[in-house]
């Protein structure tokens, strides 16, 4: 049996277009790069791809990352300009043996080289949102860190297993920052004998975990996918309060290779989308509490106010 989960409920639309080829004995590794495509492609979710917010010098730098599980092959760009769908890049660096992550002007040749798609991805929405945020806050020094990666994991009718991310990284980031979404075990995992994880959140803090990976190791060590993920999430979070005084936002998906999904957060308003096969894509809202995550379905009311609110124009000021 497939399955497919995301982050957020930007990847509905993508997790939809996915399970239809998922259905067809498609592979994994193609679905997810389909639903992450998806995202990168609306201009109206304002953290991945096309219309993602710039940093502090209102340039788009994108980031993604890729693994297969039946090869351990696996694939990243970071700070990549102009191109507009860097999850596929991340997918065909995955089949090169050395050389398969690659930042900045090198990440960009490659593409070119390659044939991929160059593309403006500063929106005239995108910057006025930059204006709006740089006037709210009198400077460009300090990231806004309400910010969000579309992270997939999927498991196909063959077994296989893949993991993905995509986005444009903090908004008013500096110029050249990286964070957890192309790293390898930190943004993303995946293990076909296992299982796979994706995170979304504030990647400083994110990576300090390798939280996709543990929540891998965790599930290969006998726990389930719900219970890798709930102690994943709760002592990364303790540990850095423990140290640190805070934690900045830590969500994540994953499946096990049987298929099963499951979601943690330290945070509220995470929400996620899971589609397995034989029953429609499901948009989740979870709700942490001492150290588990619970999730109900979406209410019509709550779907309709996360599009009226993500779609909203801005004004020119």
């Amino acid at each position: 049996m497939w399955t497919i989960a995301a982050t957020w409920r930007m990847a509905l639309e993508g997790i939809t277009e996915a399970g239809k080829n998922l259905d067809q004995s498609g592979h994994a590794s193609d679905a997810v790069e389909l639903a992450a495509k998806a995202v990168e492609d609306n201009q109206w979710y304002k953290s991945v791809g096309y219309g993602g917010l710039p940093n502090e010098e209102m340039d788009v730098e994108l980031d993604a990352g890729f693994m297969d599980g039946d090869t351990m092959d696996i694939g990243a760009v970071a700070g990549i300009h102009d191109f507009a769908n860097p999850i596929s890049i991340a997918h065909r660096l995955s089949h090169e043996d050395t050389n398969c992550i690659l930042a900045a002007q090198g990440a960009e040749r490659f593409a070119s080289h390659e044939g991929f798609e160059r593309k403006n991805m500063l929106t005239e929405r995108a910057k006025r949102l930059y204006y709006e945020k740089v006037e709210e806050s009198h400077t460009t020094q300090n990231p806004y860190k309400g910010h969000d990666t579309v992270g997939i994991v999927a498991v196909d009718q063959q077994g296989s297993i893949a993991a993905g991310t995509s986005t444009s990284g903090l908004f008013l980031k500096r110029p050249g920052r990286i964070g957890d979404s192309p790293i390898v075990g930190s943004g993303f995992y995946a293990d076909s004998t296992v299982g796979a994880a994706s995170a979304t959140g504030l990647g400083e803090d994110l990576m300090k975990g390798c939280i996709s990976y543990e929540i891998v190791r965790r599930m290969k060590n006998g726990e389930s996918v719900q219970e890798a993920c709930d102690h994943a999430v709760s002592e990364l979070n303790q540990k850095l309060i423990q140290c640190r005084g805070k934690a900045g936002d830590l969500s994540v998906v994953a499946v096990d290779k049987a298929g099963n999904f499951g979601a943690a957060t330290n945070i509220d308003g995470f929400s996620f989308v899971a589609a397995r096969e034989g029953e429609e894509p499901v948009v989740y809202v979870t709700h942490a509490e001492n150290g588990h995550t619970s999730y109900e379905k979406a209410s019509e009311e709550w779907l309709a106010e996360y599009m009226s609110t993500h779609s909203a124009q801005v004004d020119q000021k």
